[in-house]
């Protein structure tokens, strides 16, 4: 079983042809909500690749808290561990401009109430041998107490160094499994990698200082991790992106699916991969995360 222990959130976004100057207006063309937030999109990535999935986390009591939970309601995605609490739904406004480019506030709302109490709580529900997913979009003395209580417990932790914080590095050393793309593992490093090269030799430094099992994402060139001594790496999908923003939580749900349901770690590596590429052909975090069967042809047809 998977418990997901993270940020639930409403994506509210809006287009124009260019973004504004401070204290100026422009007209939008085109406006949209979404279900958002890491920690609910890897519960339903983790949830469409097979697994029983918990999530914990809060709401508001607005008119947001349902649209945000109502795909992972549909999934069939255990939402006891939900509270509903007297500060708004965590939201991201997003305006996107004609070019592509980008401006995001992160309001954390509701997420930012989630508490260490709720780490325990949350803790309390599982077993030892269970998967329990974080990210670093709640609090993180809330993050901190769960991954420390979950090694009391013998629960696997994975947690994704995403938004990446202040307290990142030492938050990371607490997990069992380290998920990062490239540019968090530099800064999880404190400096910068060259090449391949350096990154290979910086894995295998920090793997041999910590004992962890460390993934870092690469984008279209795939993913390499460090696992009992081990470098390995896999490829995704030759594709043509359509909106990558739900990649690496697809990325990150797929992998604890794969560990929880008895996958070598190469296995669960790959199809990881292959599961994030599919997500980049649709928009959307949520709804372009693939279904697991959909991820099982692929794998066969490659």
């Amino acid at each position: 079983m998977i418990t997901v222990f993270g940020s639930i959130n409403m994506d509210l976004i809006a287009t124009t042809d260019r973004l504004p100057q401070p204290g100026e207006t422009v007209s939008g063309s085109q406006f949209s909500t979404a279900a958002g937030g890491k920690g609910a999109n890897q519960a339903l990535a983790a949830r469409r690749a097979g697994s029983t999935v918990r999530m914990a986390g809060a709401v508001g009591e607005d008119g947001f808290a349902e649209p945000a939970l109502a795909l992972l309601e549909e999934a069939g995605v255990d939402l006891s561990g939900v509270a509903r609490v007297q500060e708004a739904t965590g939201t991201a406004l997003i305006l996107v401009g004609g070019t592509g480019e980008n401006m995001i506030a992160v309001v954390p709302g509701a997420n930012g109430t989630v508490s260490e109490s709720d780490a325990a709580a949350a803790l309390y529900a599982m077993s030892p041998g269970d998967i329990m997913m974080l990210q670093l979009e709640i609090p993180p003395a809330s993050v901190e107490a769960a991954l420390n209580g979950a090694r009391e417990k013998g629960v696997v932790t994975v947690i994704n160094t995403a938004p990446l914080t202040a307290d990142a590095p030492h938050l990371a050393r607490l997990a069992d499994i380290v998920v990062a793309n490239e540019t968090e593992f530099a800064l999880l490093l404190g400096r910068e990698l060259r090449d391949n090269a350096a990154r290979e030799e910086a894995l295998r430094q920090l793997h041999q200082e910590t004992g962890q099992t460390i993934v870092v994402t690469l984008g279209a060139d795939g993913v390499i991790a460090i696992r009992d001594g081990e470098l390995t790496s896999a490829k995704g999908l030759a594709i043509e992106p359509v909106d990558t923003v739900g990649a690496g939580d697809t990325f990150c749900g797929y992998l604890a699916t794969g560990l929880d349901q008895g996958l070598s770690f190469v296995d669960a590596l790959r199809r990881a991969a292959v599961a994030g590429s599919l997500a980049c052909l649709a928009r959307g975090a949520q709804p372009s995360i693939p279904l697991a069967q959909a991820v099982s042809d692929r794998l066969q047809r490659n």
